[in-house]
């Protein structure tokens, strides 16, 4: 099959009149330059609002964003330091991570549903200079994981403020972003994202999405995960358009915030719109300009029933931590249910067999590896460079891209990885439980649901509600099994290696 080149379908993104030549997606150099250019041109324009209706515009961000600043450097934070930010979504949380960008600290986004043993990986790893959160019981745990003393405080930032830092000096180099995802092993990798990577990645999508200063983005999503940050804030703030920043997903928010603010774009992955199409506010998403899906499969019965129902084309497309977004339905032209379109601009893709195989990536947005591990940073390039996805993929003949499953065990439950290892070793710590074998089960709202195998050390054990209790006290919820399943033997190859196809079908 003679499939184009990813430089000829990355065109394809672009308007009709303009396919000579692709934009340079790192023409600003950093997310800070960038931002800064946005608000010097339209400096009363809105760029965000609260759940709550309280506006901001480029001046005052710019304004607040620099006094969050002083104040990170009256605490003794430089440029180069650490930062956790954990917490539910906020205008002050928008001011604080906009604040770090521009004195070059590198953010580290925590999940605010981790439990202690979660955090203390993730805190060990990174040696942060200072936390932001929400919350104190988590801001006691983040403390007590530290190896040295570090500055805890909400993202308002209450401290005294010091002689301004310098401002909006990083460049396409300058570590700005290190986002956690859990190996095979379950120990957390931490994927180190310059700014440059950052800036390509919302820059493809701004050209490709068409998205200008007079967009309003309705945003759910939560701010520890790339998805909300990398496209929802970053993505906002380099196109100069605004974002409502809602603090919970629900189908009735986003219908009113898009009703009284004017939304013309919603980001959501597919279980916010299962939500949708079985709710009576699926009729809100008719006005809005696009509505784009991610982080997970959106299958072709939930895209046909959405555009069915709300008259909306919602438009797929694919990414990951370590590459940001890199391949998207089109706006214009044909947005195929069950793929993931194409190639972005300035992103090269090859499966590993031609037209099928394991997705290999090269580009601007491609992390530089992962923090404190060169082993794992090696093993996801090929000999001649390209990065590893483990996702496998298959190309129709005009260059649409269908994910057809992992070469990982990764199994993905409202948008969120899980990797089976660290649940079944957490079960096995359970005096109950000889051996455990964690699945991801199809479910039509989650993507997949976690299912435990498990095999019990005494005949006659079948409490599923204890193990359940159990591992909800010591993980995220979107990890805890949703259902256990007891077996005398879980089965095995020839290898010794558990054969997960036999427990899926199961």
């Amino acid at each position: 099959m003679n499939i184009p080149s990813s430089a000829a379908l990355s065109q394809l993104h672009l308007p009709v009149g303009a396919r000579e030549s692709v934009p340079d997606g790192l023409a600003e150099e950093s997310l800070p330059r960038a931002w800064l250019k946005r608000w010097s041109e339209q400096p009363r324009h809105i760029v965000a609002i609260s759940a709550d209706g309280i506006e901001m515009t480029a001046e005052e961000l710019e304004e607040k964003s620099a006094q969050i600043a002083a104040r990170l450097a009256g605490a003794g934070l430089s440029a180069g330091d650490r930062i956790i930010i954990s917490s539910e979504p906020s205008m002050d949380l928008l001011v604080a991570y906009v604040a770090a960008h521009r004195m070059s600290l590198t953010v580290v986004p925590l999940n605010t549903s981790y439990g202690p043993s979660e955090i203390r990986k993730i805190i060990q790893n990174v040696a942060p200079r200072a936390a932001l959160v929400d919350d104190s019981a988590r801001g006691r745990t983040i403390s007590e994981a530290a190896t040295e003393p570090i500055v805890v405080v909400g993202c308002d930032v209450d401290l005294p403020s010091a002689a301004l830092p310098s401002l909006d000096l990083a460049d396409r180099h300058t570590p700005a972003l290190i986002c956690h995802t859990s190996g095979t092993t379950g120990t957390p990798k931490g994927a180190v994202l310059t700014s440059g990577n950052l800036l390509a990645s919302a820059e493809s999508v701004r050209v490709a999405w068409r998205w200008t200063p007079d967009d309003r983005l309705i945003l759910a999503l939560p701010l520890f995960h790339l998805h909300g940050l990398g496209m929802g804030l970053n993505g906002t703030l380099v196109a100069g358009a605004s974002v409502v920043i809602l603090k919970k997903f629900s189908p009735a928010a986003v219908a009113e915030s898009s009703k009284q603010h004017s939304g013309s774009m919603f980001f959501g992955v597919p279980t916010m719109y299962h939500r949708f199409a079985s709710s009576t506010e699926i009729d809100a998403l008719r006005p809005l300009r696009l509505c784009v899906s991610g982080s997970a499969p959106l299958s072709a019965e939930l895209h046909n029933q959405i555009l069915e129902s709300s008259g909306q084309m919602v438009l797929e497309r694919y990414g990951m931590t370590e590459t940001v977004i890199t391949v998207s339905n089109p706006y214009e032209g044909e947005r195929r249910p069950g793929t993931v379109g194409l190639p972005l601009p300035n992103v090269d893709l090859r499966l590993a067999n031609g037209d099928s195989g394991e997705i290999q990536l090269k580009g601007p947005s491609v992390f530089t590896g992962y923090l404190n591990n060169p082993g794992a940073t090696a093993a996801t390039l090929t000999p001649d460079g390209w990065f590893r996805t483990g996702d496998l993929g298959e190309m129709d003949p005009d260059g649409y891209l269908r994910i057809v499953g992992r070469s990982k065990e990764l199994i993905i439950s409202g948008g969120y990885n899980v990797y089976p290892r660290e649940i079944e070793e957490l079960l096995q710590e359970h005096p109950d439980v000889a051996e455990a074998a964690v699945v991801g089960c199809p479910s039509a709202e989650w993507g997949e649901t976690v299912v435990a195998f498990v095999v019990p050390t005494t005949a006659g054990f079948g409490n599923d509600a204890e193990l359940i209790e159990y591992a909800a006290a010591r993980l995220a919820p979107y990890k805890r099994p949703r259902r256990v399943v007891f077996v005398d033997a879980l089965p095995r190859n020839e290898l010794g290696k558990i054969v997960r196809s036999e427990l899926i079908s199961n």
